[in-house]
């Protein structure tokens, strides 16, 4: 299994509270008629912390079923208890998910010996590739490069979303290490990959796939002016998919796509009146909606 190009951090669809598999398989579709080298159910983007248990493992077998091997599922697995981390993993693994996304522990604040024998119990427990997710400004904690190469020695430890936001952090650990490194920011896709990132693990991708694609497929040949001219004409978007939380954009322009109902969960609430428009001009500038 390959993990690079433009993966997809799908939202989870509701209607009337429950989780919507008839608009969860229309967004798989639309994903990989355009392109999309990757699915990734349940992480942040799909409200995972507001999924019950039940919910989550009925998520990732509708995506394991609506994927038909077309493109590799990687499950969101990671919690802040590593019994549960574990529990999610291996129901993963058992659904038939390719990989696992792991996000470093929320909230706790363990220290780098504990984010190490966190994972490294993840990973003895279930064997199945598993990718760390550093996201410090949603967990409270970093995962420093010197840990991640330590756990890069493990066989089922293959890739980490470095979603940090620093261009520094992916140079050190590219000096300590040749773990697999795929953007977690959208904004910072191409320069991370100007560093040797293999691909982005995106919130973009869900409106806008085929442009998102596009852009990795022109780095994978070389064509840098081309990718360079995508970022600049998609990067507006992006700031705009990031002007409220995430993902209470993303959900909002699917809406207004008409693919999905738009529905999101407490705590989360839906796209303020002031930013809608904003995100309605942006998809319209690329042609997504229509004016």
């Amino acid at each position: 299994m390959k993990l690079a190009g433009s993966m997809c951090a799908l939202v989870t669809p509701f209607r009337n509270g429950v989780v919507d598999a008839a608009a969860l398989e229309q967004l798989i579709e639309f994903q990989i008629e355009n392109g999309t080298t990757g699915l990734i159910p349940c992480g942040t983007t799909g409200e995972s912390a507001t999924l019950s248990h039940e919910e989550h493992h009925h998520v990732v077998d509708l995506t394991v079923k609506f994927a038909r091997k077309r493109a590799p599922v990687i499950a969101g697995t990671g919690s802040n208890s590593t019994s549960e981390a574990i529990s999610l993993t291996q129901a993963a693994r058992n659904s038939g998910a390719d990989a696992a996304l792991l996000i470093t522990p929320y909230y706790i604040k363990p220290t780098q010996d504990g984010l190490f024998a966190h994972h490294m119990k993840i990973a003895d427990a279930v064997d199945i590739p598993q990718v760390l997710y550093n996201v410090p400004s949603r967990t409270g904690i970093s995962i420093s490069p010197e840990t991640v190469a330590r756990l890069a020695t493990h066989p089922n430890i293959v890739a980490i979303k470095e979603a940090s936001g620093s261009i520094d952090y992916v140079s050190q650990l590219r000096n300590m290490s040749e773990i697999t490194i795929l953007s977690g920011n959208d904004n910072l896709t191409l320069p991370l990959m100007s560093l040797g990132a293999k691909g982005v693990i995106s919130v973009l991708a869900n409106v806008a796939p085929r442009l998102n694609a596009g852009m990795i497929a022109a780095v994978e040949r070389n064509d840098w002016e081309t990718a360079r001219q995508i970022h600049c004409r998609t990067f507006p978007l992006v700031e705009a998919l990031f002007c409220e939380t995430n993902p209470i954009p993303v959900k909002a322009a699917l809406a207004l796509m008409g693919k999905i109902s738009g529905e999101i969960r407490l705590p989360m609430t839906p796209m303020s009146q002031k930013n809608l428009p904003r995100i309605e001009r942006e998809l319209a500038i690329l042609g997504i909606i229509s004016r």
